[in-house]
């Protein structure tokens, strides 16, 4: 080994230590933790080694709700928040007066802290003595029906829970989308409109496949991003999530290490590591999707 290699090396020591510290061994207790079946942390005991954990994880009533919450968050707020992201975006992208103050305003909710917006969604649709709440004033105007929508039925608040993760995560995909409209060469443009070709068929055969890698890049992070909420249903639902039926997958983990059941982390590391596996399994399935769907260039 070169002395350069090994000054090189001697660089990277730091951020390899880092990484095995917080990183690889973590993940490998928590494997470990995952066989243990049925491991209390308070009594140090438990029943064996096994696929225990696994199985009493799959037939939790509380992680099931927690997987069915997660996996309807994930398919609604994903396609949504896209969709409405590359809307905005085509439209800031023709919109030539004010074109940076509008981005600025769509940007700021990703800056602002998500309890901070949790609360005030909390407020816009809870119901107090005093008050309906904004948005059932907003009901009532329009000649509908009050809803709770904080502590009322599951279609309410799972209806506040996709609305709030499609606002929080919406600036990010907009920036994004109006960065790889701006990069797209504007000589295929020119040329098709010297061909007559209508702006629906120069959006679809054009713009979409040149931005297909930085949509394809969103949906994928997307995915990732909604299986992990967790912080988002605390700040409007409080932190009992099972008595609210709000819960996620994060959030049972969570629970399972610190919460009213706290103390097992055998359990915690199995609902994780099923997780890890969904999440993987997706990512794969939408790699597989992109090389027929993501334009690669010429």
């Amino acid at each position: 080994m070169g002395r350069s290699n090994k000054k090189a090396w001697l660089y990277l020591l730091p951020a390899i230590l880092f990484l095995a510290l917080f990183m690889i061994y973590p993940l490998f207790d928590v494997i470990i933790y995952s066989f243990e079946e049925g491991y209390n942390s308070a009594s140090q005991t438990s029943f064996g080694t096994g696929l225990y954990n696994f199985r009493y994880v799959l037939r939790d009533p509380y992680f099931l709700q927690a997987l069915g919450n997660t996996f309807l968050l994930v398919l609604i707020t994903v396609p949504v928040s896209t969709c409405l992201a590359l809307l905005i975006s085509v439209g800031l992208n023709s919109i030539k007066p004010l074109k940076e103050l509008y981005q600025t305003v769509y940007f700021l909710p990703y800056v602002t802290n998500t309890l901070a917006v949790g609360l005030v969604f909390m407020i816009l649709f809870k119901r107090t003595p005093y008050s309906d709440g904004m948005v059932n004033l907003l009901l009532q105007w329009f000649g509908g029906s009050s809803v709770d929508f904080i502590d009322g039925p599951y279609w309410a608040k799972m209806t506040v829970m996709c609305l709030y993760t499609v606002w929080v995560v919406l600036p990010f995909k907009i920036l994004i989308l109006t960065s790889a409209l701006a990069s797209v060469n504007p000589d295929y443009y020119k040329a098709a409109r010297v061909d007559g070709t209508s702006s629906w068929r120069i959006f679809r055969k054009i713009t979409l496949p040149m931005i297909s890698p930085m949509i394809f890049y969103l949906v994928v992070t997307g995915f990732i991003g909604a299986f992990k909420a967790y912080s988002d249903e605390v700040a409007i639902f409080g932190t009992n999530l099972n008595a609210a039926g709000m819960n996620t997958i994060v959030g049972y983990v969570y629970d399972m290490l610190y919460g009213d059941s706290g103390g097992y982390p055998s359990y915690a590391s199995a609902a994780a590591l099923i997780l890890f596996a969904i999440v993987l399994t997706i990512t794969c399935i939408n790699l597989l999707a992109s090389r027929k769907t993501v334009y690669r260039g010429a």
